[in-house]
């Protein structure tokens, strides 16, 4: 019983140092990443570069926001997207704000 009791701990405390409002190479105590989501094999040339609006999660049990595609679109006047990607800055685990970064052509 008192070796469940330790494993179960264990567990607890990993999963609570992890972090909850995080997304993928998030480190412990801060990220700040960019990671892809998606690319089209289209070769534009005079690409420009748009962002959506920030999304935000509180504990990972909250989250307001609008950092979709269609945000990014339309904050740059991008018309043909040729790339996304997904930036995100957490702290603790607790905090994490989120916006998608698009490439594209007006």
């Amino acid at each position: 019983m008192n070796k469940i009791i330790k494993i179960a701990s264990l567990a607890t405390v990993a999963l609570i140092v992890t972090g909850c409002a995080v997304r993928p190479t998030a480190g412990m105590l801060y990220s700040g990443t960019q990671v892809p989501v998606t690319a089209t094999s289209v070769s534009a040339d005079n690409t420009i570069v748009g962002m959506s609006d920030e999304c935000t999660s509180i504990l990972g049990l909250f989250a307001t926001g609008n950092c979709g595609v269609e945000s990014a679109k339309t904050n740059s006047g991008i018309k043909n997207v040729t790339s996304v990607d997904y930036k995100v800055t957490s702290i603790l685990g607790l905090i994490s704000t989120g916006t998608t970064v698009i490439t594209g052509t007006k």
